[in-house]
């Protein structure tokens, strides 16, 4: 019998993943840390897709190459948008290089957020522990721990920390040491002519200079090893780090190393290269240098790449012990001296300096342990690692539910009203009294009144006469406008509303007089309309003029003559197939340059506007931009996928997912009813169906927005889960896709067709 794989590791091939970190030419260790990486996972598996996202600070134009794309490090929605962009490349995993600092917000939590919109297993490489985090930094942390699938670090200290200040398990733990360029060990006397060394014995220290690099205790040595050996050079390779040059205003911390030297007589003995260099050209460098120092101050300091390289090259090291050089140099690998003591770094470079043959021997035992550490090392061991994660993933179940078509329930609709009208948010299930009511909201149940087929004649008249005494008084006449926000004290908040508001209130009214059941609302509803209208008609926005073309459609099916209502329908329809010619573009079939919300009411008042006015360029236009945004709401899995709030007003841009709000679905399921009443085609039921399998759990996360039991309904599907507040807004949303639903269908209807949905295995 054929023993198992491990892990069953080399059973699923790895062919897509997805690298977040930083990227060269940005001058910092993790950009360099992450390009390299990306280079060796290439070179080691040539048939991997590798997708390399950078955090850009936004400092400075840095020319990325085309094949990586930048992410704005202080920008939220930019890491929702690269979010979207992993979930629909078909990437299988992803490899994070976490830092804090090169991730906006505080302790870099923008990260999360990024993190929480992928399903996508995750590999995280923690470049920075800390024993003694503050509280951002533990909480960063900690969010960062639990979202991973495995955790790699590159210093057994590092696996420590994660098992007693953050108690992660050890199997989820890796450690992987930080990879080194893999060159043939070179004698420092071949290299030296190429830098004009020939006859100084060369200790280097390399890196972005910074204060907790400790050069100038390094400096401070160096009086005592020139006296020993008058042809010493200590080399201080690299720029400054840009946060420093920012910080500092300029090169003031490079101007008092360089003072010092002087000060202590030993300027011919210190050489400052002040500028970035190339690996090539830092690696010919390295091999050129007797001695590689690292005086470093930090004792935490996990990792140092510097070090790494040194050790790969085959160099004999002095360094202090912070982390990683306790354990690379044990076993007499490289010198340990004590933090900022100037006197014992002199000693061990002298020592080294004295003895050939001592130094011999630290270079030879350093090359055989680099060459555990060469780049093409870390990317077999990162890609079994990634594999591991990938296979570790569990599948998600979907629940085994009903797609029956809920039954219009008033029950949560009269739970958020009282004797003003409704309420407009909710604390979970529980009205909320501080934010009192809106004209939006009662708008909309009042048109829910005119809609449920089966309910208590009482009950609807009382209901009915309650919403449309909200709208009645929230007329403004001196003004001319619908008032939108009313404290629970029954105060205005304002003397008039949005265009978009009033917009609903006409809307509203409209749907009152084709649609309610007795004729003195009916009668109400047309006297408001003719009264307050014309009001209304000099608005410029997309949606009002959508909103007030919906509310006369349903006018005129009521009385084909009314002139105000055709009016209405004569004027705005033209202007909306006017905006769709101006902000058209190849792929963007739009009425706007940005996507917002209630957005499938554009295209559902155009074919309206087209159905009563007869005109063929308008219904042509709108069903093919009600098939355009049918595209965008669509997930790459095929399920309805509400245009994120975090979309709106990004200039052509594509829809991010979150946070999915219950208004778009019911949009959607109207403007396809509509569509459907016109055209007659049958595929505006399936995308009718579709988006209300939304409240039903077929969405991104398969969760329930609706709560049959008690006619509720969540606030939106966010990152992380449903908003689980339940405000007027979502009720109403969802007792309308109901309404529309159960008349397409009938009652009792299954969506889909299929009935009871089979438990599903959904792998990421």
């Amino acid at each position: 019998m054929k023993a198992l794989h491990s892990d069953l590791e080399p059973a699923f091939g790895l062919r897509h993943i997805a690298l977040i970190g930083n990227s060269m030419p940005r001058r910092c260790g993790i950009a360099t840390f992450t390009t390299h990486c990306r280079e060796a996972l290439a070179g080691a598996f040539p048939d991997l897709r590798i997708d390399h996202y950078a955090m850009d600070d936004g400092v400075g134009p840095v020319a990325y190459p085309d094949d990586v794309m930048p992410v704005a490090q202080h920008d939220p929605i930019a890491y929702a948008e690269a979010a979207r962009r992993i979930e629909e490349s078909g990437a299988e995993a992803i490899w994070l290089q976490h830092e804090f600092g090169i991730f906006g917000g505080p302790a870099g939590d923008m990260i999360l957020g990024l993190l929480a919109r992928t399903r996508l297993p995750l590999v995280s490489t923690f470049h920075t522990l800390l024993e003694r985090p503050g509280p951002d930094e533990r909480r960063v942390a900690e969010a960062l721990i639990a979202r991973s699938s495995r955790i790699m670090v590159m210093a057994e200290r590092g696996r420590d920390i994660l098992r007693q200040t953050y108690g992660v398990p050890d199997a989820k733990i890796s450690v992987i040491p930080h990879g080194v360029p893999d060159r043939p060990f070179v004698a420092p006397a071949v290299m030296k002519p190429l830098f004009d060394w020939e006859g100084r014995k060369v200790i280097l220290t390399f890196g972005l200079l910074a204060p907790d690099k400790g050069i100038d205790r390094m400096i401070a040595a160096m009086p005592q090893v020139a006296a020993r050996h008058p042809d010493a050079l200590y080399v201080v390779l690299g720029a400054t780090h840009p946060n420093i040059v920012r910080e500092q205003g300029g090169e003031k911390l490079r101007e008092e190393l360089m003072a010092l030297a002087a000060a202590l007589g030993v300027e011919r003995n210190v050489a400052f290269i002040d500028r970035y260099v190339e690996q090539e050209s830092l690696i010919d460098r390295l091999q050129a240098a007797d001695i590689y120092v690292t005086p470093y101050l930090n004792p935490a300091q996990i990792t140092s790449g510097t070090l790494s390289y040194a050790i790969g090259m085959g160099k004999p090291v002095v360094s202090t012990p912070y982390v990683q050089a306790t354990e690379i140099l044990a076993d007499d690998v490289g010198m340990l001296v004590p933090f900022g003591d100037e006197k014992a770094l002199g000693d061990a470079i002298c020592a080294l300096l004295d003895d050939p043959e001592m130094r011999g021997g630290y270079a030879e035992r350093a090359y055989v342990l680099g060459r555990g550490m060469i780049w093409s090392e870390l990317a077999r061991n990162v890609h079994r690692l990634l594999r591991r994660a990938r296979v570790a993933q569990p599948a998600r179940l979907v629940p085994r539910r009903s797609y029956a078509l809920l039954k219009p329930d008033v029950a949560a609709i009269l739970r958020m009203s009282d004797s003003t009208g409704m309420l407009q948010h909710s604390i979970l299930s529980i009205p909320d009294r501080n934010h009192g009511y809106c004209i939006d909201d009662n708008a909309r149940a009042l048109i829910l009144m005119t809609q449920i087929a089966d309910l208590d004649p009482e009950l609807r008249d009382q209901w009915t006469t309650t919403y449309a005494s909200f709208v009645q008084h929230a007329w403004n006449a001196d003004r001319g406008r619908f008032r939108n926000f009313m404290a629970f004290d029954r105060s205005w908040c304002e003397d008039e509303g949005s265009e978009d508001s009033g917009g609903r209130a006409i809307w509203a009214l409209g749907v009152t007089v084709r649609d309610a059941r007795m004729e003195k609302h009916r009668a109400w509803a047309m006297a408001m309309f003719d009264r307050t209208a014309d009001h209304c008609r000099g608005t410029h926005s997309p949606r009002t003029q959508a909103f007030m073309i919906l509310g006369a459609a349903a006018v005129l099916d009521a009385d084909p003559a009314h002139r105000l209502a055709r009016d209405i329908v004569e004027g705005f329809g033209p202007q909306l197939l006017a905006l769709v010619d101006r902000a058209r573009r190849p792929d963007w079939a739009w009425f706007e340059a940005v996507l917002a919300y209630d957005n499938a009411r554009l295209p559902q008042a155009l074919l309206l506007a087209g159905h009563h006015l007869g005109d063929a360029d308008m219904l042509d236009c709108g069903f093919a931009t009600l098939e355009w945004i049918v595209r965008q709401q669509r997930a790459p899995e095929g399920h309805f996928r509400a245009v994120g709030t975090e979309s709106f007003g990004r200039d052509r841009s594509r829809p991010l997912p979150f946070d999915q709000q219950p208004l778009e679905a019911q949009a959607m399921i109207d403007a396809a009813a509509t569509a459907f009443m016109i055209g007659g085609e049958h595929q505006w039921l399936d995308v009718a169906e579709n988006a209300y399998r939304w409240f039903l759990g077929q969405n991104d996360l398969s969760l329930m927005l609706a709560t049959p039991a008690d006619g509720g309904c969540y606030d939106g599907l966010t990152p992380t889960g449903v908003n689980r507040n339940q405000g007027a807004e979502s009720l109403l949303a969802l007792q309308l896709a109901s309404c529309a639903m159960n008349r397409l269908f009938g009652e009792g209807a299954n969506v889909p067709k299929e009935g009871m949905a089979d438990i599903e295995q959904v792998t990421a």
